[in-house]
């Protein structure tokens, strides 16, 4: 790139940027995940009518998180002209406000930030004035600390050591955009032109008398030009004159100056004068062709070329590698200690000071992240291409096949009749004809190993192979951070599930260390592919062989640039694989080929789209389905169009769509009496065995407050050691489907530290008072899944050792210096300790009957909670999920007289049914309640549809949240909310009905209680009076309950036959 110099001297510098482009639909939000760790930098694009859509937000936050320096584009420039034929001054204020929208998204990011941190720099204060008075209370009467003198007022703290210093906020200006300072784009990609302010700067610099860089600052903004004095002026100084601002003046007006002569009414005199004074190069046909939009491209191609622009941008405001990853990195390695800093981490050792510089030597620890895999055609690779000849090369081998068949043609015309066939043989060894000799050059071949019909003849080929080879091959789509990578190198790779926090070795991180080759190195020129032998850091490549290694992400390694020598595993590896995922799988659909015998196609299709997918999942059910979840329909259709076009390439059939329902109760102003006579409502008991176990379990629904704050935080309960135990268990597994799709709308805003989530759990349930005053110390466990919104909780006034003092020991455990495997043998000791004391000490019993009896309370308390998380999982309404639901565990007897002759086997098992039982009884003596998934819908349609639109979203049983008209547009910006059930079919039925002038976004958002019990039925005489006894009104509720029961095959509870007569046979 060609620049001028503060000199006015040109300099030449050489730039290589990677451009990765992100899908702008909401269901392909994850690829804007995927990629935001590759980049340094993120072009916002901002359509310049529809202003600042939910998917921008997404974005801007997603830049916000990876610490990407962003640089906005707003687009479609050309709308404001032709489509709302907005003059230049009211396109400015337009445009003014889109900015300030913009500013303000990224205003409350900062804001929510500076929160966050002023938190954080009060509870360490209040932490260090703690641990100050502590000392001073341990410190004898009449010494002070330190060694001072009594009465010297030495062991008094300052003001300033009790606040620990002023809190220090961080600057905002950096992260606004404002288009003085180059960080904002305008342009019309549909007429490839795009401009900042300093191109306008460079152009009026000389005419006005004023400096560049002074120009370029008062081009933006109420700033004026006085044509009296010449001289740039303020709002203040205007006295009531009617003057443009410089931006209208000197920038709008030009370009509709522009589009109205080219476009309005067109001139040709006046078209000549623009391209003379720009000294663009326009073709005299051009000029005189009747195809306006096509010479308005090429004046505006030529005089504000987008791509020049778009590069030069990039250039100026994004860092380069060096400089951003020492920003970023300090962020991706260590979150919070970076968020609490206010100064930039330092490296720690040199794997980080590799990583913070971006050092490109080949001696420094080599260090790649993987942030997806993709699947590309096999002759799309270059080794499988087909080499294209140069012309020298086609006359070479011309040549030489005319010399070999003039040679062969000479030997068989010199070989009398009946002489040994081997002077005409070719090179292979076969004999030469003459109809070998007649053909012509274009159907002969030089590969020796080709016979005369064209097919292998190689001893390895003839055979068989076992495996069909795959028409597909993955490759990783990754970027350099330190090192320089080579082909062929060996390399240890990190799996998303690695811990940082623990050794490579240790027991939990040696099944997520794996050992890969980077076969091939690519770099990804657009479509096309281009092998190379090294990639340096800082760089973005695919990277070939790692397939069936690495899934999806993963971190790769290696000492130096020659990679991997020996067995042996460093003692520190860090894990780089940390993508939020921000459109959750929800939707399902159940495959299977048309053509059984193509279902092993199917399964390795699926194999592929689950690897090549950031979002998609791909799992097979209890039932041996064949299932996928996608994020939304356009998602859905798009991986089917994959599979049977590229992965499977076989006729697919698809089930019904399959969507997640949630289970609770609530308390209801009409219910019915209690089921249990005497007994708080929820309240069952069980016995089991003839009397040989008895308990009692209350179910009680949890408050709202609880609930949200449950579903807001299921990363940090499913962080609890206490709950994970000492070894990885398959909860863990099974859980991460779960996690996934938490019933959070967006991601979790930060993990709490399990001191912070108790201490805020407490908070909260002293808020709701009742019997929820001091239940965070009673909870047993989360569920289901052991990370839902789910409690199991002791009765109040037991005192326990539960999960919040579990993890109170295993914190202290720590920081005294033990291990995680030491701490939490360590609580278990504890808990057991307190088990025993709880144990009935009166009568005098031997250690043996002491310790059978804390193995069978043990055993108890298991089943208990394995009875829990399966009444969680699977509600009493059609086996979905429970959510914001409690059960109090109010005793457990056991009778000894009833032990013998019964094993402990039958006993857990049966314990762990009927708790399960109880607890789905205990819910359905409340008022039962469905949770629908639902969409958030963002509808922007003009004034003439807006009826249409409403019609629509009534249908589909949708509420209207909002309506909002954009200032100065005929546009209105509709929320609404939308079943997610209900949503099929929805964006192509609002196009046909607005006929295209309406469009929908959909986002999930979470569930929604539909407050409707599925078995209501009419009882009161004014009910029967206005429904009838058959209530002629549909129970909502009860159909989406049954449409889930029967797709589960449980029991449908429906009439068949309906005001049946006795047939009659007519007879003549």
């Amino acid at each position: 790139m060609t620049r001028l110099g503060p000199d006015g001297k040109p300099s030449t510098s050489k730039h290589l940027c990677n451009v990765i482009d992100t899908p702008g639909h909401v269901d392909f939000a994850s690829e804007v995940s995927t990629a935001s760790r590759l980049c340094d930098g993120a072009l916002v694009l901002v359509d310049v009518v529809e202003g600042v859509c939910t998917q921008t937000i997404a974005v801007l936050r997603q830049a916000w998180i990876d610490r990407l320096r962003p640089l906005l584009v707003i687009n479609k420039m050309d709308r404001l002209i032709t489509e709302l034929k907005l003059s230049p001054s009211e396109a400015y204020h337009h445009l003014s406000q889109l900015i300030e929208q913009v500013n303000a998204v990224m205003g409350s990011f900062y804001a929510s930030e500076r929160m966050e941190d002023d938190l954080r720099w009060r509870e360490e204060r209040e932490r260090r004035l703690a641990l100050r008075r502590d000392e001073q209370a341990d410190v004898p009467a009449g010494s002070t600390p330190g060694g001072s003198a009594p009465g010297s007022g030495t062991n008094t703290p300052t003001p300033a050591e009790d606040d620990g210093g002023e809190y220090e906020e961080k600057e905002d200006e950096d992260i606004y955009f404002a288009p003085e300072r180059g960080n904002v784009l305008f342009a019309s990609a549909i007429d490839g032109w795009a401009f900042r302010l300093g191109k306008f700067a460079r152009l009026y610099a000389d005419k006005l008398g004023i400096k560049e860089a002074n120009l370029r600052r008062v081009l933006w903004g109420d700033w004026y030009l006085d044509p009296k004095s010449k001289r740039v002026v303020g709002r203040k100084k205007l006295a009531g004159r009617p003057l443009k601002p410089m931006f209208v003046q000197f920038v709008l007006d030009n370009l509709w100056r522009v589009y109205d002569t080219v476009l309005g009414d067109y001139n040709p005199d006046a078209v000549q004068k623009i391209v003379t004074a720009q000294s663009i190069k326009i073709s005299p046909r051009d000029l005189k062709s009747k195809d306006t939009r096509n010479l308005l491209t090429l004046i505006m191609q030529q005089w504000l070329p987008l791509s020049t622009t778009t590069f030069q941008a990039v250039i100026d405001v994004i860092p380069s590698p060096t400089d951003a990853q020492a920003l970023r990195l300090a962020h991706m390695l260590h979150p919070e200690e970076a968020r609490a800093s206010s100064t930039p981490l330092q490296p720690a050792n040199d794997l980080e000071k590799a990583l913070f510089s971006c050092d490109q030597a080949e001696g420094v620890q080599v260090t790649a992240y993987v942030s997806k895999m993709f699947a590309v055609k096999r002759g799309d690779l270059p080794q499988y291409r087909p080499k294209e000849l140069s012309a020298e090369e086609m006359r070479q081998r011309g040549r030489e096949e005319r010399e070999r068949r003039a040679a062969a043609l000479a030997a068989s015309q010199a070989t009398p009749d009946g002489a040994s066939p081997s002077a005409t043989e070719t090179n292979s060894g076969k004999p030469l004809t003459t109809d070998d000799l007649s053909k012509p050059l274009e159907s002969l071949t030089l590969d020796a190993n080709v016979g005369a019909h064209g097919a292998e003849t190689t001893a390895v080929d003839s055979e068989p192979s076992s495996e069909p080879e795959s028409s597909e091959i993955l490759l990783g789509f990754s970027r350099i951070f330190s090192g320089v990578l080579k082909r062929d190198t060996p390399l240890l790779a990190t799996l998303p599930k690695f811990d940082p926090d623990l050794a490579p070795t240790h027991a939990r991180n040696t099944k997520y260390v794996t050992r890969v080759t980077a076969r091939d190195l690519y770099m990804m020129m657009g479509r096309e592919l281009v092998a190379v032998e090294e990639v340096p850091a800082g760089h973005v490549c695919a990277i070939g062989g790692l397939e069936g290694k690495v899934f999806r992400n993963a971190t790769l390694w290696a000492p130096d640039a020659a990679g991997i020598k020996s067995e042996e595993i460093p003692k520190t590896m860090i894990n780089l694989a940390g993508v939020s995922m921000q459109a959750a799988p929800i939707v399902r659909v159940a495959l299977e080929p048309e053509n059984p015998s193509d279902m092993p196609k199917l399964v390795r299709g699926l194999q592929i789209l689950n690897q090549a997918d950031p979002c998609a999942e791909y799992l097979v059910q209890e039932t041996g389905e064949h299932v996928i979840l996608t994020a939304g329909e356009l998602h859905l259709e798009r991986c089917l169009k994959d599979l049977r076009e590229r992965f499977a390439k076989c006729a697919i059939q698809q089930s019904e769509t399959i969507v997640p329902f949630r289970e609770t109760a609530v308390r209801a102003p009409d219910m019915a009496p209690p089921k249990t006579k005497g007994a708080p409502r929820g309240t069952v008991h069980g016995t089991l065995l003839d009397g040989l176990v008895g308990f009692t379990i209350r179910a009680v629904p949890i408050p709202s407050a609880i609930t949200d704050f449950l579903l807001a935080h299921p990363t940090s309960i499913a962080s609890l050691i206490s709950q994970r135990g000492s070894t990885v268990d398959e909860s863990e597994e099974a859980a991460r489907e779960e996690r996934e799709t938490a019933e959070s709308a967006v991601t979790e805003a930060r993990v709490l530290s399990p001191q912070e989530f108790w201490a805020e759990l407490e908070t909260i349930c002293a808020a709701c008072g009742g019997e929820w005053v001091g239940a965070a110390d009673r909870v047993w466990c989360f569920g289901p899944k052991r990370m839902g919104a789910n409690l199991l909780l002791d009765p109040v006034g037991k005192t326990s050792l539960r999960l919040r003092g579990k993890e109170q020991l295993i914190a202290s455990a720590r920081a005294r210096g033990q291990t995680a495997d030491e701490a939490l043998a360590s609580t278990d000791d504890a808990v057991a300790q307190d088990q025993l004391a709880s144990l009935d000490s009166s009568a005098a019993k031997s250690e043996s009957d002491t310790r059978a009896e804390l193995r069978l309370l043990r055993d108890f308390e298991n089943s208990v909670e394995a009875g829990f998380q399966m009444a969680t999982f699977q509600g009493p309404l059609c086996a979905e999920p429970t959510v914001g639901m409690g059960w109090v565990v109010e005793r457990i007897e056991h009778s000894k007289d009833e032990e013998e002759g019964k094993g402990r086997t039958a006993v857990v098992g049966a314990l762990i049914s009927a708790v399960r039982d109880a607890c789905r009884a205990g819910m359905l003596d409340w008022s039962p309640r469905i949770k629908l998934a639902m969409y958030t819908c963002d509808i922007q349609a003009s004034t003439d549809v807006l009826g249409k639109v409403y019609a629509v979203v009534a249908r589909r049983r949708g509420r209207i949240v909002s309506e909002e008209m954009k200032e100065g547009t005929a546009f209105f910006t509709i929320r609404a909310m939308l079943p997610v059930v209900e949503s099929f079919g929805f964006a192509d039925e609002i196009r046909k009905r607005t006929s295209g002038a309406a469009s929908p976004q959909l986002i999930f958002s979470g569930f929604e209680t539909l407050d409707l019990d599925p078995f209501w039925v009419p009882t009161t005489v004014e009910e029967l009076e206005d429904l009838g006894e058959k209530a002629d009104r549909a129970n909502v509720a009860k159909a989406y309950v049954d449409g889930v029961r029967k797709r589960k095959g449980m029991f449908v509870e429906r009439k068949i036959v309906e005001s049946a007569e006795k047939q009659r046979t007519l007879k003549r």
